[in-house]
């Protein structure tokens, strides 16, 4: 995924003019055809990323369209005054190309995981916040993005996630999209968890329950009405994500039902409230945390137990 969207930043700079690159301490082999073709529009800077941003904010006041990249805890936690001031405050096309969103660094422990980025940046006016689900739909974000009129943060999951998106499901930047047609159970999801939740609604029609899967790859503006029509009749919602259960995708629908005078239980599946411990794969800690498609159909069933049809 995150080769795919470095790709596409070379394709969109020869397509349009405006595109910049800006990367913070990345590997000298970075995106090679642009540094030799069009050297002034690909900036490599040092460990200095509230420096990047405040560049990137520079650069789009001057009519630019800014890529940054850089690893996702370091983009948000380390910047997030200059993308509250610099960037949000002012509007600005930047894009925030974020590496390893959610667990995917857990080989490197705590400190580089983004358990709270959506969280961080959702708070935040003018900021979008999308969550691609693979390599294909990474490639379709960063098609739409280059005209995209505000600040964009696009959440990238690590390299390899099965394919699950489709060419033909009309993709737009805050527009959710049906994976599968509702059911008793509504999942929601987001980023590569969608692959999960797919795994997971198959296995709960194994057990005779029909499940829905909504993938809301835009968290922020979140798609109301898809959200509200995958609701609509279910005896359950349940959302999913690689996230912290505060302030992410499962909040920002708590939030909608809240609204409404009746809706259905809604079920948050997501990370627990706690600094992550230890290091291992992400499929170890997603397990730890009981976000694997066996183990989201059990807690749904299990759910589904205690509820009145």
């Amino acid at each position: 995924m995150r080769q795919t969207a470095i790709n596409m930043v070379d394709e969109l700079a020869r397509r349009d003019e405006r595109v910049v690159f800006i990367g913070s301490d990345l590997s000298p082999g970075l995106l090679k055809s642009m540094q030799a073709d069009m050297p002034e529009r690909f900036f490599m800077e040092g460990v200095s990323e509230q420096h990047v941003i405040g560049m990137a904010a520079g650069l789009a006041m001057e009519g630019y369209v800014p890529y940054v990249n850089t690893i996702a805890t370091f983009l948000t936690r380390r910047c997030f005054d200059q993308i509250a001031i610099d960037v949000c405050m002012e509007n600005l096309p930047v894009r925030l190309l974020a590496n390893g969103g959610g667990l995917v660094y857990a080989p490197l422990g705590p400190t580089h995981l983004a358990f709270e980025d959506m969280a961080l940046l959702r708070a935040l006016p003018n900021m979008a916040i999308v969550a691609p689900c693979d390599a294909e739909e990474m490639r379709r974000v960063m098609n739409a993005s280059l005209d995209w009129p505000g600040p964009l943060y696009i959440r990238m999951a690590k390299g390899g996630d099965p394919v699950v998106s489709r060419p033909d499901a009309d993709f737009a930047i805050g527009r959710a999209i049906v994976m599968r047609p509702a059911g008793e159970v509504a999942l929601i999801s987001t980023g590569a968890m969608s692959g999960r939740a797919l795994a997971a609604a198959d296995r709960l029609a194994a057990a005779g329950v029909g499940a829905g899967v909504l993938h809301c790859h835009t968290v922020k503006p979140l798609d109301e009405a898809a959200v509200l029509a995958a609701v609509d009749g279910a005896r359950l919602v349940v959302t999913v994500e690689e996230h912290s259960r505060i302030g992410g995708l499962g909040s920002a629908v708590a939030e909608l039902l809240a609204e409404r005078d009746r809706h259905p239980p809604l079920l948050r599946l997501a990370l627990p409230d706690t600094f992550p411990e230890g290091y291992g794969s992400q499929d170890h800690l997603l397990e730890v945390a009981g976000l694997q498609p066996a183990q989201i159909a059990a807690r749904v069933l299990g759910r589904l137990g205690e509820t009145t049809p």
